[in-house]
């Protein structure tokens, strides 16, 4: 008995041994696994990060470069003569801090308009229940999937004639131009058809929607109004989308080209366009030539221009991802 005791326990112990040894093999490949998954995915991740940065990198490294860097086959990113001339050129060739000025208060009132126009067109589609209510969104998810390339023809015949409804004609001495000046531009903003305001349309209509209704209700019933309820009940409940809106605004009307451009503005008053032309300042004004040398200066122009809108990101970042996650245009 003693014998079968002992050896029923020996092979219980050999059991749990080789139990004990299954278990540790399978923690053993699964923290091999997760250690695996984790590198491929920092390797993902920094592989994509250094596609879309490079240019970045090699714009910021070569703003430093000496004339003598960019023909040296040797230099890689951190030049060998490193100066500041370039940014100092590039600095008082665009005017830097008047543009910035022009510039911010341009993006900042037409960000106000637009946020503030957007914003009731959005609350609008998601409450409330008016004819053709669908034809006229449907409008507004047009707006974002024509490129405006394709309208830019009568929108320059439209301000460069322009004269609503004959109103002009009756009251004024006829048709005016408008090019040449910002109208247009805030005109369009303020009646919600500016710079991508169909897609900050749809932003706030989907964050309304996702919006309980009860908080209106309360409000109705205590006798508000509508537009008391957009203002004091709804706005503050949708800050995140207003700030993701608001950066997104300002970035593009920063940055944007075509409208200054379609319209004939001012040049020398936006950064955008300061810097489209700094190229061919610095070979007129500093006699360089070189195209490759004139790139040096460019590159310093292009770090000055990305400065306040990063910082500016920097800012708003934490309200502004909060932003993008509960818009749903995540992904």
């Amino acid at each position: 008995m003693e014998s079968t005791v002992k050896d029923n326990q020996k092979k219980a112990n050999r059991i749990s041994v080789i139990k004990g040894n299954e278990n540790l093999e399978r923690l053993v490949k699964k923290k091999a696994t997760r250690i695996l998954l984790g590198i491929f995915k920092w390797l993902v991740l920094i592989g994509v990060a250094y596609i879309v940065l490079s240019p970045l990198i090699n714009i910021f490294a070569s703003s430093f470069f000496s004339a003598s860097d960019m023909y040296n086959p040797a230099v890689f990113l951190l030049p060998m003569e490193a100066t500041l001339d370039a940014y100092r050129s590039a600095f008082l060739r665009m005017d830097y801090w008047s543009t910035l000025a022009q510039t911010a208060v341009y993006t900042l009132t037409l960000t106000i308009i637009q946020v503030f126009i957007t914003s009731m067109v959005g609350y609008g589609f998601a409450r409330f229940d008016f004819p053709f209510k669908k034809i006229l969104f449907a409008c507004v998810i047009l707006t974002i999937v024509i490129p405006t390339h394709t309208i830019m023809i009568p929108l320059y015949m439209l301000f460069r004639n322009f004269d609503p409804f004959g109103v002009l004609s009756l009251f004024a001495n006829g048709p005016q131009n408008w090019l040449g000046s910002t109208r247009p531009v805030y005109l369009m903003t303020l009646f919600g058809s500016g710079l991508r305001s169909g897609l900050f349309i749809y932003i706030f209509n989907q964050f309304f929607r996702g919006l309980p209704k009860e908080i209106e209700e309360a409000a109705f019933i205590d006798g508000a109004g509508a537009f008391y309820t957009y203002f004091r009940v709804m706005i503050p409940n949708a800050i995140p989308s207003i700030v993701t809106v608001t950066v997104f605004s300002v970035v593009w009307q920063y940055n944007d080209t075509f409208y200054p451009r379609l319209f004939a503005l001012n040049s020398g008053s936006l950064m955008s366009m300061r810097i489209s032309t700094l190229q061919s300042t610095v070979a007129f004004l500093d006699e360089i030539k070189d195209p490759v040398v004139q790139q040096i200066y460019l590159h310093a122009g292009i770090v000055l221009v990305l400065i306040p809108v990063v910082v500016f990101y920097i800012l708003l970042q934490r309200q502004f991802i909060e932003g993008i996650e509960r818009s749903g245009i995540v992904g």
